[in-house]
């Protein structure tokens, strides 16, 4: 549970260092959390903020549309500024720019979800009748 919570802070810390998706961060976290703790699992799936990108991720293997723009759009301005003021070297500025094309591709390769964040109900590791006392 200590990897999986050191993962969690990093998915949360996310817009600090924008070139990076929370998404994977937090689907990471979640799968750690689902072999290690059932609880913490349940937890970060009902969270208000969190659990929707992870439910709508496994559901319907979905990004939302606002989360595609903000994320393509932070990257690409990173990596921009990266090549234009900070890179000297020619050859890592062509490598800056084929990781954002191909980060681009990745998340432009999942389905785009419209109604942004509306998850259908919460997953749970658990049968319906088997919740754990502490979820009662």
């Amino acid at each position: 549970t200590h990897t999986a919570k050191s993962i969690l802070a990093l998915g949360i810390a996310q817009p600090v260092w924008q070139a990076v998706l929370l998404t994977p961060f937090l689907l990471l976290s979640a799968a750690l959390y689902f072999k290690s703790s059932p609880k913490l699992y349940d937890w970060l799936l009902g969270q208000k903020h969190l659990g929707p990108y992870i439910r709508n991720f496994r559901e319907k293997k979905a990004i939302p549309l606002r989360a595609k723009i903000i994320s393509i759009t932070l990257m690409w301005g990173s990596m921009l500024y990266c090549v234009a003021y900070l890179v000297p070297i020619i050859w890592i500025k062509f490598l800056l720019i084929a990781i954002a094309i191909g980060v681009t591709y990745h998340i432009l390769s999942y389905r785009t979800l419209k109604n942004d964040l509306k998850p259908s109900a919460h997953l749970s590791i658990y049968p319906p009748n088997e919740q754990p006392s502490s979820y009662q």
